[in-house]
């Protein structure tokens, strides 16, 4: 049966992290005016840029866009520069990539630009053989290189080199999936230009990663992580329970199958979304409410209510 997901009002894509509004929590004095912007308790992080430099100690953020900067404040940088962050190394392993939780524990690498490059591309066959995502700041970037692809046989593009522009459009500020659908949009048989930018590196250390999927992409060391949201304060969690870690790994796998996208926080936002639903028609409705601007197929909208299930009951 059809889950008519063309017949409902497209939400703003915006309003995505509603799903995760701020937990309540005791009230506690705050210096100046309106609420304490942090966690409840004092965090602090460290960091440094993967490429080398000193350590350095980053607190008082409570998304993305502030971490960024603290780390850019730190180094006397432009936030901009910052590409993206991995936990617990400084090599351009996409399993270990920053996402909006970090365990307690975690120590942030800052990749930042190194060189420019334009790479011609021949568009011979209907999938590039990428899998795209973004730093959740206005960057997408290439998480994986999928073996025998048309992408894989072009040396000069590798994993974690930044999209800046496709055939001359400046893409910088798009999401993730907006430039999956770009590259899945270009004519077959035809030539195109990406630009990219490389994270900088410290020295050349072996070949291009194609950053095969670990077993999980769960993230941090401890027990407790730092949940990043885009609305409302962030708060300490316990970290996922395996059943829930599991689910949430699949519908990653299914955004990557149907999408070229990969993204733990969208992921999880899913499951979020569908897993109290009873069936699909019910959890198709949850996620346009929140996530209609992605225009999800029904087939997947379908296996993706199919997965949570599957992984609530221990399949």
């Amino acid at each position: 049966m059809p889950l008519g997901l063309r017949g409902r009002k497209k939400a703003k894509c915006k309003e995505a992290a509603g799903l995760m509004d701020a937990e309540p929590r005791p009230p506690a004095p705050a210096p100046g005016p309106g609420p304490g912007p942090g966690p409840a308790r004092r965090l602090v992080f460290h960091a440094q840029l993967a490429h080398g430099s000193a350590t350095a100690r980053v607190e008082d953020f409570t998304s993305i866009h502030e971490l960024y900067g603290r780390i850019a404040d730190a180094y006397d940088i432009a936030r901009s520069e910052i590409l993206f962050c991995t936990l617990n190394t400084p090599r351009i392993d996409m399993g270990k990539l920053l996402g909006a939780q970090i365990g307690l524990e975690d120590f942030i690498f800052a990749h930042v630009k190194g060189i420019t490059k334009e790479v011609n591309v021949y568009k011979s066959e209907d999938s590039l053989g990428l899998t795209i995502t973004d730093n959740g700041v206005g960057f997408a970037f290439i998480k994986r290189i999928k073996d025998g692809s048309i992408i894989d046989s072009v040396k000069t593009i590798c994993v974690g080199d930044h999209i800046e522009s496709i055939n001359g459009e400046n893409i910088v500020g798009w999401r993730h999936y907006e430039v999956a659908k770009k590259l899945k949009e270009l004519k077959k048989e035809e030539l195109f230009t990406l630009k990219l930018i490389e994270p900088k590196k410290a020295f050349e250390i072996g070949p291009r990663s194609k950053a095969g999927k670990t077993a999980t992409e769960k993230i941090g060391t401890s027990r407790g992580t730092l949940r990043l949201r885009s609305k409302g304060p962030a708060t300490v969690e316990e970290m996922p329970s395996e059943a829930k870690a599991k689910a949430i790994e699949k519908v990653d796998d299914l955004l990557e199958l149907y999408m070229g996208i990969r993204d733990i926080e969208l992921a999880t936002t899913m499951y979020e979304a569908g897993k109290d639903k009873n069936n699909p028609d019910e959890f198709a409705v949850a996620l346009d409410e929140t996530l209609g601007d992605f225009a999800f197929p029904d087939e997947f909208v379908f296996d993706v209510w199919g997965a949570i299930g599957d992984a609530k009951n221990g399949r």
